[in-house]
């Protein structure tokens, strides 16, 4: 019950500097719109890669493979890229200053090498689980599924603060998975419960919304007897989507930032709302 108090004073802490600091909202923005671009330059690769393994069929999709690895080495890298950039002003504003985004993509662009090497380390094991849970026996595949999402959540449970780590301490990426396993023996149950309670908050949210706006037009479509509710309420539900996703990324980026200052220094106070709201300037 302890750690589970402490992971909502850490999560509240995170809505904080949320609120005092909307632009972090920026990086996993940009995240995701390169991301849509990166997945959209990678669709005639993989259709190739495609082609090629049925032509030269060696008994496993050896192109495809290739293909999925670049595009895992480069979706990781933005991705973290922006999150080390998030979590380094999350750091400054848990540490008392006045973050800006300039200031957050400073850090990231001072821990390129290190991100680099951490995207190949979570390419290469994003593959192999990719790999594992890919096979033509139904049953097999099922079993393999499993296996393969256990081993997925513990690897994300491993390095939950591999980013923090990255962007506090500027370590390479195998100390980095050290330093991020050191620190979950000390904060494995506010890590593991806070994780949880931001994704079932959102989720609930997202379900509640999107209900309501599934409902309300279906109801002005039937009453009005067109079509056009429907589209507009789809393209708003949309957009609560798009809007739901990116309060989540963020603030689950601020969390990992907590988590790992706590877990360093040991003190859940430092994160008193009324503390981070006082403290603009160190």
């Amino acid at each position: 019950m302890e750690r589970i108090k402490r992971s909502w004073a850490l999560v509240k802490a995170s809505v904080e500097v949320l609120k005092l600091d909307k632009e972090l909202l920026i990086f996993p923005l940009i995240s995701s719109i390169m991301m849509i671009f990166i997945t959209l330059t990678f669709l005639i690769p993989t259709l190739v890669g495609n082609v090629l393994d049925t032509i030269f069929d060696t008994g496993m999709p050896a192109f495809g493979y290739m293909v999925l690895f670049l595009f895992y080495l480069v979706q990781y890298t933005v991705v973290f890229y922006n999150n080390t950039a998030l979590v380094g002003a999350a750091m400054i504003r848990l540490r008392g200053g006045d973050p800006t985004v300039r200031d957050g993509y400073k850090i990231a662009s001072q821990r390129i090498l290190p991100i680099l090497g951490w995207s190949l380390i979570s390419a290469t094991v994003g593959l192999i689980l990719n790999m594992l849970s890919g096979n033509s026996d139904h049953k097999r595949r099922g079993l393999r599924g499993l296996i393969a999402s256990i081993l997925g959540a513990a690897w994300n449970v491993l390095t939950f603060l591999v980013v923090p780590v990255l962007a506090v301490e500027g370590l390479g990426p195998i100390k980095a998975i050290q330093r991020s396993w050191e620190l979950l023996k000390r904060s494995w149950g506010e890590q593991i419960s806070g994780t949880l309670s931001i994704g079932l908050i959102f989720a609930l949210i997202g379900i509640a919304g999107g209900m309501l706006m599934i409902d309300i037009g279906v109801a002005l479509s039937l009453w009005l007897k067109s079509s056009i509710p429907i589209i507009i309420f789809g393209v708003l539900l949309l957009l609560f989507i798009m809007i739901i996703s990116l309060l989540s990324s963020t603030l689950s980026g601020i969390f990992s930032a907590a988590v790992y200052a706590y877990a360093a220094d040991g003190q859940v106070s430092l994160f008193d709302e009324s503390l981070i709201r006082d403290a603009i300037n160190p």
